[in-house]
């Protein structure tokens, strides 16, 4: 039998029952547009998590040692001489405290940082600029502010917050930029970041030691292998008990972070790939069932076609391809709405936490794991239905009523 004929047959055949070949398929497509949806939809808040927490730079690294009230400038230079891998170490200072603007006063995180820290947490500038190395050294009162603080601040006039000026403590700070804001920033709290050393001498009371330290370790940098290192550094110079360590000393990547993220996107996404499975099995069930269905309603066809010299592979064939049509028809219209549902779903997600953008991420291997699912259902399910078929014997089927 050719080809081509099989397509018209297998065709004719589906159109004669559409309203049962939907409902048929129905489970197909409630599972594939759920792999899809979800597939697409973890892709997509993986990325923008990912750009939005600063974790596209796996080379930030967080030293932290709880036994010592911070570390100083001296304790970074040590550490930077003797751990070989950092391109650089920066401390930040931090303090709570109440910023004033007009007759609106918030509480706010005030950090004091160099203008590099900016890069190595992956900031990104919304409005205005940062300060300068210069402004930093010389103490400039000037503020840099995130997003979400700005609205706090400043309402429906945020847009225009760049040149305004704000009240820490007593002391005016020109705000000179505004920084794009993550999920996690101003969590409860206006995000405010100082030049360090103005910081040090008006906010946190000529303190010289860091409450947060970060390095960026150098390009090809081996992340784990300077993980333990600069552990194993700070353990000797800090006079750490080995049987202390792991409870005292705290030196965590972006890598691992990120590392982690990925790890529970991942899992989610098996979870709701293995529920929506379900839907699948059902949905082969439903096909085994209709073409079971279709056999018997067709016997006589079946008896005539073998007497008119037709072959057990070619009612096989004719059957199978019959069951794949339909899963590719399901698979198809599932892909369709899954693409819509995801882009649905990524903007309720972007409409209720504002400050992670949700794009759904389309992968092309999702899209050809659907169509090889489909595909493969149709052989499972539709290979029982198709192989009794092939056997009847003809002369049984013509007398069939």
């Amino acid at each position: 039998m050719r080809a081509s004929d099989l397509v018209q047959e297998t065709w004719q055949a589906l159109d004669a029952n559409r309203g049962r070949s939907l409902l048929t398929v129905l489970g197909i497509v409630i599972g594939i547009s759920a792999v899809i949806a979800m597939t697409a939809l973890i892709g997509g808040i993986k990325n923008s998590l990912m750009g939005s927490l600063g974790l596209d730079s796996s080379r930030a690294m967080y030293l932290y040692v709880s036994s010592v009230d911070g570390m100083t400038s001296d304790d970074l230079s040590q550490i930077e001489q003797n751990v070989s891998g950092y391109d650089f170490l920066t401390g930040a200072v931090g303090a709570s405290a109440d910023v004033t603007t007009g007759t609106t006063s918030k509480g706010a995180s005030v950090t004091g940082v160099e203008p590099r820290y900016f890069s190595l947490m992956g900031s990104k500038i919304a409005q205005g600029r940062l300060f300068t190395d210069a402004e930093e050294k010389s103490g400039a009162q000037l503020a840099v502010i995130d997003q979400n603080g700005a609205k706090d601040l400043f309402g429906d006039d945020a847009d225009n917050a760049v040149g305004r000026v704000v009240r820490i403590g007593g002391d005016d700070y020109s705000i000179v930029g505004v920084l794009k804001s993550t999920s996690l920033t101003s969590m409860g709290s206006v995000s405010i970041y100082l030049p360090r050393m103005t910081a040090q001498m008006r906010v946190t009371g000529g303190a010289t030691t860091y409450s947060q330290v970060y390095g960026l370790a150098s390009s090809g940098t081996d992340i784990d292998d300077l993980t333990q290192r600069t552990t194993s550094y700070l353990a000797s110079y800090f006079k750490v008990p080995d049987e202390q360590v792991k409870n005292v000393i705290d030196v965590e990547s972006m890598k691992s972070a990120i590392d982690s993220v990925s790890s529970l996107m991942t899992s989610f996404q098996v979870l709701m790939t293995a529920v929506a499975g379900i839907s699948l099995l059902v949905g082969g069930i439903g096909i085994m069932n209709m073409m079971l269905t279709n056999v018997t309603e067709r016997i006589r066809e079946i008896g005539l076609r073998k007497a008119l010299g037709a072959k057990r592979r070619d009612i096989t064939t004719q059957f199978l391809l019959e069951s794949v049509t339909l899963c590719l028809t399901g698979g198809a219209i599932g892909i369709a709405l899954g693409l819509l549902g995801a882009t649905g779903l990524a903007g309720i997600v972007s409409l209720l936490q504002p400050s992670l953008q949700v794009s759904p991420l389309i992968a092309p291997d999702s899209v050809l794991f659907a169509v090889g699912v489909c595909v493969a259902i149709g052989i499972i399910f539709g290979y029982y239905p198709a192989r009794r078929a092939a056997r009847l014997d003809p002369i049984e089927s013509l007398h069939y009523q």
